[in-house]
């Protein structure tokens, strides 16, 4: 044995290449005091931090060795009560507020309560507005000696300049698809089901493991593809009493409005490959019948309309807008109603 883990031994499917890169830092003691790790939704930056955070403060005696997953550390991470780890997050799906931001800087300012380090995770960072990011320059710019900062996010270009220049950049990419379905089957998934999975998450990890183990996650995906087919189908009042509807389903959690809107991509995705008769299988495979129709009534340019008004009310979503009015606005522009 070389005496070296690997990075699968972390946990982390599809991003062998960021744990081994983290894994070294540690192995040479080059570890920095602020990571910035991209990527789409669901893709697996959380389980990186978390798994980056265990080797950072894991007690086994040995570097090669950790995490070890059986410490007091280790186990306090993974049931999500370690008094040095601070999972910063905005509450009822808004971003991060500046005076949360604020408490956090003053937090990590303190020596560790128990650990090696004290580490704030971040979490959807990219959509916290630039007054509050700009509160954790001075802490990134001076760093307690033993504060260990993660920023995560979707869009890093949404990230000040500042901020990004000061962190190590960690872009994860989509994990590839057959490595996803095999992890799946062989998690007790059948093939059929794996497979659609697979074209679902495109490459998105987290949401993949989600899926087999919550039948709800599937179960909201047909429900909402529904109320697409209803809404495409239907005429202008159709429309504002569905918009009605998914403003009174999602409330002010915009962070569930853009769940929503994500499925909503895929499909319109799906319909303006199939417009363009490309051969690649559609990520919502159970619905090619409905997606082939569709493709036949409607011009690829209006389809592509459609995908930069759901892009750009998701935009949206970041700053102030209003729910009601942002999905009267999208259910109006998609096509149908000419």
């Amino acid at each position: 044995m070389s005496g070296e883990i690997t990075a699968a031994s972390w946990g982390i499917i599809g991003h062998d290449w960021a744990a081994d890169l983290l894994r070294r830092s540690l192995l040479h003691r080059r570890q920095r005091h602020a990571y910035l790790i991209s990527g789409a939704p669901s893709l697996g930056k959380r389980a990186l931090a978390l798994a980056f955070a265990k080797a950072l403060n894991c007690e086994h005696g040995a570097i090669v060795g950790r995490p070890c997953g059986a410490c007091r550390s280790c186990r306090a991470i993974s049931r999500g009560h370690d008094p040095d780890l601070i999972m910063a997050k905005g509450e009822d799906g808004a971003p991060l507020r500046i005076e949360a931001i604020r408490d956090v800087s003053r937090l990590l300012a303190l020596k560790p309560y128990a650990a090696r380090y004290r580490i704030a995770i971040f979490e959807d960072f990219d959509l916290v507005a630039p007054q509050a990011q700009d509160a954790l320059l001075k802490t990134l710019e001076e760093p307690a000696a033993q504060a260990i900062m993660i920023l995560l996010a979707s869009s890093p270009e949404r990230v000040l300049p500042t901020i990004r220049s000061r962190a190590q950049a960690i872009p994860l990419r989509p994990a590839p698809l057959q490595l996803i379905k095999t992890v799946l089957v062989a998690r007790g998934c059948d093939e059929e089901r794996a497979d659609l999975i697979a074209l679902l998450s495109s490459g998105r990890i987290g949401w993949a493991l989600k899926a087999i183990e919550d039948d709800a996650l599937l179960a909201f995906r047909r429900e909402m593809l529904d109320e697409l087919h209803e809404i495409v189908e239907g005429r202008r009042l159709t429309r504002l009493k569905a918009a009605e509807r998914l403003s009174q389903r999602v409330g002010k959690d915009k962070a569930a409005l853009r769940d929503i809107l994500e499925i909503w991509l895929t499909y319109w995705r799906d319909v303006l490959l199939q417009s363009h008769d490309c051969p690649v299988k559609p990520c919502n495979s159970d619905r090619a019948d409905e997606i082939r129709s569709l493709a036949a009534r409607t011009s690829a340019k209006d389809v592509q309309g459609a995908l930069v008004a759901t892009r750009r009310t998701m935009d949206a979503l970041v700053t102030n807008a209003n729910i009601r009015l942002a999905l009267d606005a999208l259910l109006l522009d998609y096509p149908g109603l000419q």
